[in-house]
């Protein structure tokens, strides 16, 4: 069996895993990044929108090759069709871009290369190795060919479905209500406003999720569902967002010319995302925004801390647990209680039904708010709709 040693073995070539390895590099580890796919970045299993502001915190400089389209703002829309728009001068950097995923993913793969990470395609891990107790690296599948990867310590960036952190012994499964059914097709020739994301709410709509809107030109656009867990049957995704595209006459001379699905977390990350000689980033670590499921600047953050936090551990040559704890720190530092005031309000919203949903998005449309974003919705929300915010009034 061939056998490959290096310090850093990152599994999975997702945005996570890229800024992993690329920190990684940066800092003089000898790192290795395996990919299960044929192509970094494809299939699609994203709905391509990100904001504008924490690019510059992971030094990612905007690229229009990977830019599909830079929006003026987002309208969040009730089931009666009540609306709420909002534009750069309300959410400032909130208001973001549409990527072109495949590209951007691939950006950030070169960016790694760059910094001297080892890429692998084709190459799908199996299990992990521990010798004595201590995990030591990787077993895989290169081009069919079965190997080994040795390393000095393992990063899972292997996304929603991630079996890295599991084998490791760290527990990752998910409540049913803190897991999201989502569905998008990408819709060519439809009569869409080109310079908002829209999202709209409701149990009738999408019952304990939201339905996007994603422009990306030309008549072209990411039209998605997620659903809670909870809610879900056989095909209901699908059903719920057949039936929009059906009844909304934007879509009356419009087709589908791709379709994807999967799940996501919606959960504010795991206890702890870290053990003796593994460190678990983005999805896999469940650290995604749990009211929209978007998990890119997630995956970025983590994977950048993750390189620094493994940098400075290989000047001692010390990888355990406790050597590996200012990683959680970072990261529940800069987000967890954000997630955590997300998580409670997403609990609390999947209970509303249309009327209240309707009352709610009346009121913050009628309400002076300088700057949009979900702690500052949630303020107003509290003075009107006390119970759905019940439980973590400390958050707001």
């Amino acid at each position: 069996m061939k056998t490959y040693t290096c310090d850093v073995v990152v599994v999975g070539a997702g945005p996570g895993g890229s800024m992993a390895a690329k920190f990684c590099a940066q800092g003089g580890l000898q790192t290795i990044m395996i990919e299960k796919k044929a192509e970094i970045g494809a299939p699609l299993r994203c709905a391509e929108g990100v904001s504008k502001k924490w690019l510059q915190e992971v030094g990612i400089e905007p690229d229009p090759s990977w830019i599909r389209a830079d929006m003026v703002g987002a309208v969040i829309r009730s089931p009666s069709g009540y609306t709420f728009k909002l534009d750069e001068s309300k959410a400032g950097s909130e208001v973001g871009y549409v990527l072109e995923r495949h590209l951007f993913d691939k950006a950030l793969a070169r960016d790694a290369v760059k910094a001297g990470s080892k890429i692998m395609l084709r190459t799908s891990c199996t299990d992990v190795i521990r010798e004595n107790g201590k995990l030591v690296g990787i077993k895989a599948k290169c081009m069919g060919e079965e190997i080994e990867i040795r390393s000095r310590v393992i990063i899972a960036a292997d996304g929603y479905e991630s079996q890295v952190g599991r084998w490791a012994g760290i527990e990752t499964k998910l409540a049913l209500n803190d897991i999201d059914s989502c569905l998008q097709y990408r819709m060519v020739n439809a009569d869409i406003d080109p310079d908002y994301c829209e999202f709209i709410i409701g149990r009738s709509v999408a019952p304990g999720g939201y339905l996007w809107i994603f422009p990306k030109g030309n008549g072209t656009a990411n039209v998605g569902i997620g659903i809670i867990g909870t809610e879900c049957n056989n095909g209901e995704a699908k059903t719920y967002l057949d039936k929009f595209i059906d009844t909304d006459p934007r879509f009356k001379n419009s087709q589908a010319v791709e379709v994807m699905g999967g799940f996501v977390s919606t959960c504010p990350g795991l206890d702890c995302a870290v053990d003796d000689n593994i460190i678990l980033v983005g999805d896999a670590a469940r650290i995604i925004d749990p009211i929209t499921g978007g998990g890119i600047c997630h995956a970025c953050r983590t994977g950048m801390y993750a390189g620094k936090v493994l940098t400075e551990c290989a000047k001692t040559g010390d990888f355990s647990k406790k050597a590996l704890m200012p990683y959680e720190k970072m990261w529940r530092d800069r987000m967890e209680d954000k997630l955590y005031r997300n998580w409670m309000a997403k609990e609390r919203l999947a209970t509303l039904d249309d009327e209240t949903i309707d009352e709610v998005v009346k009121l913050i449309s009628g309400s002076d708010i300088k700057e949009v974003n979900v702690y500052n919705l949630l303020r107003v929300i509290k003075e009107r709709f006390p119970k759905v915010v019940e439980g973590f009034e400390d958050l707001i």
